[in-house]
């Protein structure tokens, strides 16, 4: 399957539990319990991610944000529909 689609996410860090709280327009709003700090957000927001939609961590990559709450990653091997989906079923 060689399908991509760019996410928009919102990062909340320090929140008590690691959730996905909706969509706010086309940006993913997600709370998640690391500290924005040496990249704890970033590799927690990838591990998280990976575990909503189903995918292999490899298959996330984080496109710009790093520093930022607002982030945009690529993710491989999903269609947008198939995305949409797997991230309205976990909210």
């Amino acid at each position: 399957m060689s399908d991509s689609v760019k996410l928009k996410v919102r990062v909340n860090p320090r929140s008590s539990v690691n959730r996905v709280t909706g969509w706010q327009g086309g940006t993913l709003s997600v709370k998640l319990t690391a500290p924005p700090v040496e990249g704890a957000a970033n590799k927690a927001c990838i591990e998280f991610l990976a575990k909503v939609l189903g995918v292999k961590k490899s298959q996330l990559v984080l496109l710009s944000g790093t520093t930022s709450r607002e982030k945009i990653f690529q993710v491989d091997g999903l269609s947008h529909e198939e995305l949409r989906r797997r991230i309205n079923s976990a909210c």
